[in-house]
């Protein structure tokens, strides 16, 4: 029963940190692969399903706040919403590869849903992104256990 609660704890941080909550869920996976109790291929999938899906989340929180864009409150102004655009329409998709980075990362996939990046292609270029930064970072820890 712990060891669900432990994955779950575990996606839930990855879901939260892919969004625009200040979340992380980096220090959560380092704590469990350090105990040695758990799959490292099930936390690796757990962590990249996870944060990938509240990437999504982003995507769909863009498509909606489009709408709101002249609104006085809208938490971006109208040039630096352009400006992204802009940058996204010139680099494309492709740009998506760097949503694992913090902060930025999060921007790019609302940007993503402004600008109607269809679902699928998202999707998987994100899955991409998430995934590799999490086996970078369990390379790295199980390097330091050694």
């Amino acid at each position: 029963m712990i060891d669900l609660a432990s994955y779950f704890g575990l996606f839930a941080a990855a879901l939260g940190a892919a969004t625009i909550l200040p979340m992380q869920s980096e220090p959560v996976l380092v704590g469990l692969l350090l105990t040695g109790k758990f799959s490292v291929s099930g936390l690796l999938a757990v962590a990249s399903i996870g944060n990938t899906l509240g990437s999504i989340a982003n995507w769909f929180l863009g498509r909606g706040i489009e709408k709101f864009r002249d609104r006085r409150w809208f938490p971006v102004g109208k040039e630096a919403l352009e400006r992204s655009s802009r940058w996204y329409r010139k680099y494309g998709k492709w740009t998506l590869l760097l949503s694992w980075m913090p902060v930025f990362g999060d921007a790019l996939t609302v940007v993503a849903g402004v600008l109607r990046e269809p679902l699928l292609p998202f999707t998987i270029l994100v899955f991409i992104a998430k995934t590799g930064r999490y086996v970078v970072l369990t390379l790295a820890t199980l390097q330091f256990l050694g």
